[in-house]
């Protein structure tokens, strides 16, 4: 066995480390089991004081009073979630890698001043923007469309941020030579050479950013309307009257999920795949 083999070998985590990350796991996954028991009752399981941890019969049909509920439209706002997150992710992605392989690899004048601005952005509350934001929108005569929730998001201080690091360190300066050598073009340097180098961190924004705007709720409630919204405004009509059904309003947030665990299980593998391999490389 090699020396190199032998050191993979002995930096193998042992059984408490993964005792403790079992533990993590447990914990992270007991909201969710909450929220499927609570869910999965009526409308007196949240307030019964000898609560059994064995889930109920009564999910499937919460699940269907969500969906058939008028007042939420709930495939409306599921196609909007997957367009507005989808769309957002992908330029994301793309802008703020174009962006970090400016900062990183380009010289030109200002572009450190310019760098520390982006950053500096992300200690501006994004309540403060509101106001004008929705201003600006209204103007456009935006205001309940998705496309007010798309655009402001298209590009984010952090994922420049991140893809500059990122490249900076992942992408050898000798193969942007080399191809500029070759003959090829900046943006052919960039399609062929920065985004492949920079997969697994465009495979990180890409799921985090996802994430993020599928959960977001605070703008898309402003500036959408309850005719076109997103799931996350959508499912806060479930709990508008004097009465809330938990169990229902639980079954909504559960099936609200349900898209980023498909997303997990699709992506996860070649997300690890990707991480791996910019590992080794670097």
């Amino acid at each position: 066995m090699s020396r190199r083999k032998r050191n993979i070998v002995a930096q193998r985590p042992g059984s408490l480390v993964y005792a403790f990350l079992a533990v993590i796991l447990l914990g992270s996954l007991l909201p969710l089991y909450w929220s499927f028991l609570i869910g999965s009752g009526d409308s007196s399981t949240i307030s019964d004081q000898n609560l059994s941890w064995i889930p109920g019969g009564n999910f499937i049909a919460n699940a269907l009073s969500v969906i058939n509920d008028p007042n939420v439209n709930f495939w409306k706002a599921l196609g909007n979630s997957i367009i507005v997150s989808t769309v957002v992710s992908l330029s994301v992605v793309f802008f703020s890698t174009l962006a970090g392989y400016a900062f990183a690899k380009l010289r030109f004048r200002g572009s450190r001043v310019l760098l520390v601005f982006v950053i500096a952005t992300t200690a501006v509350p994004t309540q403060l923007a509101v106001v004008p934001l929705f201003i600006a929108m209204s103007d456009l005569g935006w205001t309940g469309t998705i496309g007010a929730v798309i655009v402001p998001g298209l590009v984010t201080a952090f994922g420049v941020f991140w893809m500059t690091q990122y490249i900076s360190t992942a992408l050898p300066d000798e193969l942007i030579e080399a191809a500029r050598v070759d003959g090829a073009s900046m943006i052919r340097t960039f399609w062929s050479i920065a985004l492949p180098a920079a997969r697994p961190a465009t495979a990180m924004l890409g799921l985090f950013t996802f994430i993020m705007t599928w959960t977001n709720f605070f703008w898309p409630f402003i500036v959408l309307d309850q005719n076109n919204p997103t799931l996350p405004v959508a499912l806060s009509l479930l709990q508008a009257s004097h009465f809330v059904d938990y169990s229902i309003v639980l079954a909504g947030v559960l099936l609200a999920t349900v898209p980023l665990f498909i997303l997990f299980v699709a992506a996860g593998r070649q997300l690890v795949a990707g991480i791996m391999q910019g590992a080794v490389k670097g």
